[in-house]
């Protein structure tokens, strides 16, 4: 299955949940897109309410279904809860950590700066925006893209940047400082639902 390039919108009121993880997609209209949308939703079944679940952190981190499964099954190599260690690799991506950085104001649009050239990893060009990243590495621009109006107006606009991230204001330079905590992360999520769907 490709990745999805319709409205984010539209999706987060399909699930009804905000996958910019903003709450502006539902606002105004919190309830399914359509015609028929703003009628009582049908109840789900277990399977269907694990398949929601998966959907809603698959569209928010942006992935394609392979590579969401391919990431479930890395985390399930890993020492500790497989839920918890699943969202620790969605968050070590190098899209994710320039969005979490706040050179960019959602995932997409990290994306695209990383798949442009835009983007360092311990002062190494990086496009691939599935990179995985580990704690310690150095984030940043490269130097000739630190001027980019983009950028700079996706920083003013930041309000709070993750603890699991440090940021050299001066340098322009963020460190992944370690793996986040469950705790710190979307608390809308049931994560042992998605771990129940691929092991149905």
């Amino acid at each position: 299955m490709s990745r999805y390039t319709d409205s984010s919108y539209r999706v987060s009121r399909r699930l009804g949940f905000s996958t910019l993880e903003t709450g502006k997609e539902l606002a105004k209209k919190p309830y399914a897109p359509g015609i028929h949308g703003s009628k009582k939703a049908k109840k789900l079944s277990n399977y269907g309410v694990q398949l929601q679940e998966k959907q809603k952190v698959r569209f928010m981190y942006g992935l394609n279904e392979k590579q969401f499964r391919r990431t479930f099954e890395d985390a399930g190599k890993m020492k500790g809860v497989h839920g918890e260690n699943l969202f620790k690799l969605l968050e070590s991506r190098l899209d994710n950590l320039v969005y979490r950085i706040g050179f960019a104001t959602t995932r997409k649009g990290a994306r695209q700066l990383v798949n442009h050239g835009h983007i360092t990893v311990n002062g190494k060009k990086v496009n691939i925006p599935s990179y995985r990243c580990k704690p310690g590495d150095l984030i940043s621009l490269k130097e000739t893209d630190k001027e980019l109006k983009i950028v700079k107006s996706s920083l003013e606009a930041l309000n709070k940047r993750v603890d699991f991230i440090t940021y050299d204001d001066a340098k322009m330079v963020a460190t992944y400082v370690r793996y986040p905590e469950r705790s710190e992360l979307n608390g809308e999520i049931n994560d042992s639902l998605i771990v129940e769907y691929y092991n149905r």
